[in-house]
Parts: C-alpha cells; sequence; structure tokens
C-alpha cells in the first residue's frame, strides 16, 4: 500500500480524520445563503431561468472562501410529480465526470505508476489508433486534452444512445475511425479518448473505474451520495428524472444508462456533494487531515497546477452582440477543464450534457469561488444565463441581466434555425424520385467501427435500425433524389437524420450516408462519421 493510500485509509476510519474531513461541510442552505448575501435573491434568478427556457429543475452549490454559501434545489424533480428536488437530489454531470477521470491519473502519476508523457500503449499494449504513427505517439496527456485528429465527438454512436458494445470493444474499435485532421494540430473534443484514460484507471487499481473512484475520491472527499452507475440508483429515492424536448417542450424521458463510457459521464451525484467536490480542487487536492494531524492530499500541488495548465488552445468565437462581455481573451483546455478568464481572472470550467441532464461547473481559483449548476432538462441557454448571472454576483461584478440576453439570443438563434430548415426543406426537388424501387434499398449495411445497420419493411415501412443501439429505430421517408430522412420513434432524440445512397456504375448501391438535419442535434450523434457499405448476400 503506498502512502498516499495508507494515509486516505487512516483518515477514513479515524475519528479525528472525520472531524477533519468536516472541514468540507455544506451549510444549511437557504438561511445560509441568505445570511451571506441577504439583499440577492437566488431562488428568483433561478426560477425566472427555469420558467424561461422551460427547465423542471435545478440545483445549484456555491462555495467561496472555504464556506458552502448554497447547496440546494428548485423546482421538481419529475413533471407531474410534485417532489421538488434539494440539495441531496441525484443529477448525472455527465462530462463533468471528466474531471475526475482526470484527477485519478494525476493521482497514479503521484503514485509513481506513469507519467504524464508515457506513451499509451505502455500500459495499454493492445492500444491502437487508426494511423500507426498516431498510436505510437499518443501520450497519457493526450488521451485528456482533445488534439487526438479525431473529429468531433467521433465514434460516440458507440455508446450514445445506450448501446450494446463493451468498454473494450469501443477501445478496440478506434483503430477504424479515419482521423479529421493530423495528430495535435487542433482541438475537436471527444469522449472516447477519455473512455481509454477510465480504462488505464482501471487497470493500475486492479478495480473498476466506479469502485476506484469511490475509494480513492468520493469517500475521502466525503461524497457519501454520489454514484458511479444509474444501476446504483435502483436503491435511492432522491433521484432526478431526465426530461427532454418533445414538440418543443419539456418532458419525462427514460435514462441512458452509459456503463460503457464511466471514464467520460461516469458520475451522478448532488449540490452537496459537488460542494465538496469544489472545494478540494480550489484547495489542491486537500482533504483533511489523519489521525496523528498529518494533511492528506489526493494529489500534490504539482499535478493541481498540471490540471489547470493550457495544454490545447481553443478557437474563440465572437459572441453575439448582447453577450459581447462574455468573450473571452483566452481559451484552452487542461486536463478535464476548459480554462478561459472573466473579469480578468482565471476560470477552469466544464459542461457536460446527456439525455435529459446538463449541468456546468466553474472555479475561480484567485477569488476561491466555485458554482455548480445542476438541470434535469436539455437547455445550454439556461446554463449560460445562470453562470454569468452568478459569477457576477460572487465576483462582486455590477450585474448585468444576462437571463435576458441570453433568452434574446436563444429566440434569435431558434428562429434562425427554423428559417433554415424550411428553406431546406423548400429548395428540395419535391418531385424527383429515387433512382430505384424502394425494396432495393432495404438490406444490412456494415460500418468500419459501428457495424451493421439494417433497412427492413415493417408495417408498410421502410425502417432503419442500429443493431448495437436498441433505441436508434425509425421511418424512412423520401427527401429528394436517392436522399431519405429518417425519423428516430424515440422523438427526445431531436436527431433526425439524412440518409443518403451513392449508385455504383452499374446502378447497384454503392454505400449509404447519413447526417443530422438540425445544426442543434447534440454532436454525439456523429451520423457523419458513418460510412455504410452494403453486406453481400451469400449466394
Amino acid at each position: 500500500m503506498n502512502r498516499l493510500a495508507a494515509a486516505i485509509l487512516i483518515a477514513l476510519s479515524a475519528t479525528a480524520a472525520g472531524a477533519a474531513l468536516a472541514q468540507v461541510p455544506v451549510a444549511a442552505p437557504a438561511p445560509a445563503a441568505a445570511a451571506q448575501a441577504p439583499a440577492y435573491n437566488l431562488e428568483a434568478d433561478v426560477r425566472r431561468v427555469m420558467k424561461e427556457f422551460d427547465v423542471p429543475g435545478i440545483a445549484i452549490a456555491v462555495v467561496k472562501d472555504g464556506k458552502v454559501l448554497a447547496a440546494q434545489g428548485f423546482g421538481v424533480r419529475k413533471l407531474g410529480d410534485p417532489t421538488p428536488v434539494d440539495g441531496k437530489t441525484l443529477f448525472e454531470i455527465a462530462s463533468n465526470s471528466k474531471a475526475f477521470t482526470a484527477a485519478g491519473l494525476a493521482m497514479l502519476v503521484d503514485q509513481g505508476k506513469l507519467d504524464w508523457d508515457d506513451p499509451v500503449i505502455k500500459h495499454l499494449p493492445d492500444f491502437r489508433m487508426y494511423d500507426a504513427y498516431v498510436t505510437a505517439e499518443m501520450t497519457v496527456r493526450d488521451l485528456l486534452t482533445h488534439r487526438s485528429g479525431l473529429g468531433l465527438g467521433a465514434g460516440d454512436l458507440m455508446w450514445w444512445p445506450t448501446t450494446t458494445f463493451s468498454t473494450d470493444e469501443i477501445i478496440h474499435n478506434l483503430r477504424y475511425i479515419k482521423p479529421a485532421t493530423s495528430f495535435r494540430n487542433s482541438y475537436a473534443y471527444d469522449n472516447l479518448l477519455y473512455i481509454v484514460a477510465g480504462k488505464i484507471i482501471a487497470q493500475k487499481s486492479g478495480k473498476s473505474w466506479g469502485e476506484t473512484m469511490r475509494e480513492w475520491i468520493l469517500q475521502p472527499v466525503g461524497m457519501h451520495g454520489t454514484t458511479t452507475s444509474l444501476d446504483e440508483h435502483a436503491n435511492k429515492d432522491n433521484v432526478s428524472s431526465p426530461h427532454s424536448k418533445i414538440k418543443g417542450r419539456a418532458a419525462v424521458v427514460k435514462p441512458m444508462p452509459v456503463a460503457n463510457a464511466v471514464g467520460a459521464v461516469g458520475i451522478n451525484t448532488n449540490a452537496e456533494d459537488i460542494a465538496r467536490w469544489m472545494m478540494v480542487l480550489l484547495d489542491g487536492g486537500r482533504v483533511g487531515k489523519d489521525a496523528g494531524g498529518k494533511e492528506v492530499r489526493l494529489w500534490s500541488d504539482k499535478q493541481a497546477r498540471e490540471m489547470w495548465t493550457a495544454q490545447t488552445p481553443m478557437k474563440i468565437v465572437e459572441p453575439r452582440p448582447p453577450l459581447a462581455a462574455t468573450k473571452p481573451n483566452f481559451f484552452a483546455y487542461g486536463l478535464g477543464f476548459q480554462l478561459r478568464d472573466y473579469q480578468g481572472k482565471l476560470v477552469a470550467l466544464h459542461g457536460g450534457a446527456l439525455q435529459g441532464f446538463y449541468s456546468r461547473v466553474l472555479l475561480v481559483p484567485e477569488a476561491k469561488l466555485g458554482i455548480a449548476i445542476f438541470t434535469n432538462a436539455e437547455s445550454g441557454p439556461s446554463l449560460n444565463a445562470l453562470q454569468y448571472r452568478l459569477l457576477d454576483q460572487y465576483l462582486g461584478v455590477a450585474p448585468t441581466d444576462w437571463i435576458g440576453r441570453v433568452a434574446e439570443v436563444d429566440r434569435e438563434n431558434q428562429a434562425k434555425e427554423a428559417a433554415r430548415l424550411k428553406s431546406e426543406s423548400a429548395a428540395r426537388a419535391a418531385r424527383s424520385k429515387p433512382s430505384l424501387p424502394l425494396a432495393a434499398y432495404e438490406g444490412d449495411y456494415t460500418d468500419p467501427w459501428y457495424g451493421v445497420a439494417s433497412i427492413k419493411r415493417s408495417g408498410g415501412k421502410q425502417v432503419l435500425s442500429f443493431s448495437r443501439t436498441p433505441d436508434l429505430v425509425g421511418e424512412l421517408e423520401h427527401f429528394q433524389h436517392d436522399t431519405f430522412i429518417v425519423r428516430w420513434k424515440e422523438r427526445n432524440f431531436n436527431a433526425d437524420a439524412y440518409v443518403t445512397f451513392s449508385l455504383d456504375h452499374d446502378g447497384s448501391i454503392e454505400r449509404m450516408r447519413m447526417k443530422p438535419i438540425s445544426t442543434e442535434t447534440d454532436f454525439s450523434y456523429d451520423f457523419q462519421d458513418l460510412l455504410f457499405t452494403p453486406v453481400k448476400k451469400e449466394k
């Protein structure tokens, strides 16, 4: 047992350590917030956001100068049920889990079990990327920095929505995904390499990623309500339900288990627990003292600096005029965190998105400020509005009506997207016909990294289904020429896609390509990365 593990074990078992861990307290939410800032009505802002952006429930955590100012909930856990969200209500925080995976690797670096710049194949000899050079050169650090050359969200359809792929199958299939850019050339967010990072943690610890996170991080920090899989929710009552937009309104949808992608999206937590986590992050990994009064840390100062050091530059997009003041002067990705500035201060932050849940965590080290926002809806604008409103409030900046400004821009964006879709539909060759009889398009098609998708006739309709994704089933309707639209039966996906067939010289189908119809479709529906070819029928 290494010294760090021993120290944590002592800290967990000793009474004195229990008192030390209580240094990360959760105050009674509403009274504490009111006593600290009587002029600020947090509830009024949150409820305005919920109404403006159609969000059923929100949890907020705010820590400042080593104290918890808020850890509370608003709204309901599930539409149609009055049970309220509170500080203990569990939310899926999706990619905010990446910070936990980065911290786990940092702990392994401190333990001397790996180095950030070790080749991945040193620890996972069977690891392969599409390009042999990238396979040989990719380091542990590269797994976390979104500069691998993969396209945005490439390969995510192996885990999103829920699939039957195992973690090992996902990692194996990386070798079949063609890069979009050269290695380390530019930033493009990916999830698959965090799945690889989670695999390394499991391999080094000899336990699953979830067990390791619980033993190394969750228990020492005091995050006792937090889970690492949806299976653990079976015995828990205080759990938020996911909500997605269906026909423009929030509706309850079924959860999306993603046990094969835990290194990227595996943590489910609540406001009280995330407050503890933010306190530890802001204090460089310190969790308290052991029975002998010795400081206990999860990771060293060196690793704390490493996680918040810019690794990959990110493009700065010019915001719309109402949001001009939110433009950063620098924007980069560290290890498990985005890094930018706001009001002259460094902000380490991350977002998370899974079916029915969006979240954001922001840390301002100089101000010793941490803010977490969890929603049981898919609304990026709600997070943006609260992010800037809360940053201004707790940084002492003159208030701006960010809620109103974000809502204004959101309405403009929705109107533009609706107009674009209308124009695209109007421009189609409505009288065109498919090149082949409809029956000729039926059959099995295979992609190198995903596998098989099938088109079969059912109930008088042609139905496209993905063999490894039970919920990706939808009816095809003709759009123009040899392009169809698949409309998924799960309407909450908001991911209908074009399906286009290309013919060979003899009139046979050579390939099938897809791409999302809407620019608002989540990038993890990476249909555009698929290249399906017909499966040859045995004679």
